[in-house]
Formats: C-alpha cells, sequence, structure tokens
C-alpha cells in the first residue's frame, strides 16, 4: 500500500470543498437547498471582459506558452489600476501576476518559509493560511480578533510574544469572515510591527471594491516596501471567480524569490484570461457603482433574515458576506446544520474559519435576491 505525505496528517480538505459535495448531492436528491455558504460571485462579467477573451482566442499567438510574469501589457494594467483605485505608485515589475491569488499564499509561504519557522495568523481568519503553513512544515501562531477590538489586532499583546521565530504574518482587510474594515492607522501598525521585528506582512485585499466607499491598499502606507507583500484578485471585484485572475504587489526583490517558486508551478497564463483581465481592470466607476448597488440590495434581505433568525451584527463592514453573532450559549455548527436540515438553507459556522469565530455565522450575498426573500418566508414560517 502506498504512504502518503506526513505533511497530509496536518491539514483537511478544505471545507467548502468537502461541504458542497454533500450540498450538491441533496439537491440531486430533490432538496430545495439555498446555498448561502460560499463566495462565489454570481452576478456575470461585463460584456467587454467576454469579448476580450472571444477575439484573443483566435489569434495564432494565443495558444502557446506565456510568460511566466504575465505580460507586460497586462502588469502595466495592474499598475495603473493601483494608481487610479488605491493613488499608489508601481511599476510594472512590483507586479506579478497570479492564477488566482489563492496559489500566491502558497507561492509566498514557499519562498521565505523554512521548516519550523513561525507564523503569525488571525483568528479567526481565512482556512487557507493555516493550512498552507502546516504544507511547508511551518508553524501556525493564531493572533486573536474580537469583536470589542472591531476586528483588529492587539499590538500589546503581539509584542509580548517572543517573535524571534516569526518570519511571516498574514492581515486581511476588508477582514473575511467578518467584513471589519482597516484604517489608515491600522496599517501604519502594521506596517511598523513588521518593521520592528523584521517580519514580512502579507496583505490579502480581495474585497476592497465590495460594498466599501473607501477602498484601501497598505501600500498607501510610507515606507511599506521594505517590508510588506499585498495580494489583490479580479474574482470578487469583476465576478470572474472561475477564470483565476490574481496579482502581487511588492518590490522586485520579494517577487523574484516568488518567482522562483511559481516558475517551476505552472507555465503560464493563457492569453485570452489575461486579455479579459485587461479589459476588466479598465472598467470605470459605472462598473463599481452597479455592482455594489447589487450587493447593497441583497445585504439589506439578509440583515432582514439575520434579524428574523435573532441574530446580532454589524453594518459597518465590507465584503461580500454578512458576519452575524448567535445568542449566547448556541453552537454555531449545530446552527447551521439545523438550518440545513430544517430549512434548507446552507451558511457558514464561524468555527471554520478559528475558534475566534465560534458562536457566529456567515451569510454570503452571492445569491439572487429571490432566493433571500425564500429564505426569509422559510425562516418566518
Amino acid at each position: 500500500m502506498k504512504k502518503y505525505s506526513k505533511r497530509l496528517q496536518n491539514v483537511q480538505e478544505y471545507y467548502f470543498s468537502s461541504k458542497l459535495k454533500e450540498v450538491k448531492q441533496l439537491i440531486a436528491q430533490g432538496q430545495p437547498i439555498i446555498e448561502m455558504g460560499i463566495g462565489s460571485p454570481d452576478l456575470p462579467p461585463h460584456p467587454s471582459i467576454i469579448k476580450a477573451l472571444q477575439d484573443s482566442a483566435g489569434q495564432e499567438c494565443s495558444h502557446g506558452y506565456q510568460s511566466y510574469q504575465g505580460s507586460p501589457e497586462l502588469r502595466t494594467a495592474f499598475a495603473e489600476f493601483y494608481q487610479r483605485q488605491y493613488g499608489v505608485s508601481f511599476t510594472p515589475e512590483n507586479i506579478l501576476p497570479l492564477m488566482g491569488s489563492k496559489e500566491g499564499i502558497l507561492h509566498i509561504s514557499m519562498a521565505f518559509l523554512d521548516e519550523d519557522d513561525q507564523v503569525l495568523i488571525p483568528n479567526p481568519g481565512y482556512p487557507t493560511y493555516s493550512a498552507v503553513t502546516k504544507l511547508v512544515k511551518a508553524h501556525p501562531v493564531f493572533y486573536n480578533l474580537k469583536e470589542e477590538d472591531n476586528w483588529q489586532p492587539d499590538f500589546e499583546a503581539l509584542q509580548q510574544q517572543d517573535l524571534s521565530k516569526v518570519k511571516l504574518m498574514w492581515v486581511n482587510y476588508p477582514h473575511m469572515p467578518t467584513g471589519a474594515l482597516a484604517s489608515e492607522s491600522l496599517f501604519e501598525k502594521l506596517v511598523a510591527f513588521g518593521q520592528n521585528h523584521n517580519i514580512l506582512i502579507v496583505h490579502d485585499n480581495p474585497y476592497s471594491f465590495i460594498l466599501n466607499p473607501e477602498p484601501k491598499s497598505i501600500f498607501s502606507i510610507e515606507g511599506a516596501a521594505e517590508s510588506v507583500l499585498e495580494l489583490n484578485s479580479l474574482s470578487k471585484t469583476f465576478n470572474i471567480p472561475g477564470w483565476r485572475v490574481g496579482m502581487m504587489a511588492g518590490k522586485k526583490e520579494f517577487l523574484q524569490a516568488i518567482l522562483q517558486v511559481k516558475s517551476n508551478m505552472d507555465s503560464g497564463m493563457f492569453l485570452g484570461i489575461q486579455k479579459g483581465a485587461i479589459a476588466a481592470l479598465g472598467l470605470n466607476k459605472e462598473w463599481f457603482d452597479g455592482l455594489n448597488s447589487a450587493y447593497q440590495s441583497r445585504r439589506t434581505l439578509v440583515w432582514k433574515l439575520a434579524e428574523s433568525l435573532g441574530l446580532t451584527f454589524h453594518r459597518q463592514t465590507a465584503g461580500m458576506f454578512v458576519w452575524a453573532k448567535l445568542p449566547d450559549g448556541m453552537d454555531d455548527l449545530e446552527f447551521a446544520d439545523s438550518l440545513m436540515q430544517e430549512k434548507q438553507i446552507f451558511v457558514a459556522p464561524g468555527s471554520i474559519f478559528g475558534s475566534g469565530g465560534k458562536g457566529y455565522i456567515r451569510f454570503s450575498l452571492c445569491t439572487s435576491e429571490d432566493r433571500i426573500l425564500e429564505a426569509i418566508r422559510r425562516c418566518s414560517s
């Protein structure tokens, strides 16, 4: 019998990978499941994005291997997007396109971490941070985020820890799963923390344009380039999650180290997808306004759904989720299971995002208004 790698003993299949199998099976059996668990945009991309892909598919040069670093045109489009949307100046050499920002989590970890290094990971937070840390045989060190602190790090508590083995810190604002926003002051503290302790700060920034009136990049902070990388994604902002287009921004030395890993993992992004990404990055304010109008209408309904279930939540948040607190003493895993069994509504229990998520539920806004209204009806009857 074949022996599997020991690293698999420390990680589990991604929660939504296994849970969606169960949901699909129930749907196949005729169950009228309303899916409000995963953040996969259901709205269509702009027609210009699709047209750019279609037009390029017939070009003779489209079907060969592409540059590991993405085309100069795509890197320029990302740099111009950062200047226009965040007020941050980059050269194309400061940009590394990715096949989805999720792959960047692995590439960064492989480029910077050795066995037994430590990594600061938010709790609650995106489960992939800790899973990848374990896969490369480094050690997760969780820092707690609390509702009373607006889900921001407690820097005093962090300073009291032994940070001598910490090489990397994951941060994510607007925060997933809570939707908490970052202030300029928080970014300043993070940059200073990384510089003072020789820790690479990696800001994961895929939600900054969803229901957020003031999108921010951590690179707006002076001196950030010396200790910071930022991941970004087109999946949520432009409704193309299946296209797998993301990027990483940072100083050239950091990106070159990551490219040493990445160039051994893929053979470049399909040119048609790059052309579609360029079209997306050039969209104007009208696109963002329309996108957020749809999500705002959905969020208002999800707030009503949460209230009908006796949950509480904060309204000053961003991103494509509603993070809601259960009444004291209620178990989020049991609540999510009962909602699935009794009302055929699939939501994400907060515990899957870490112990700091216990007692919370996450609703996705990637569900049509008609489906959310049906969920409200089911929970009110």
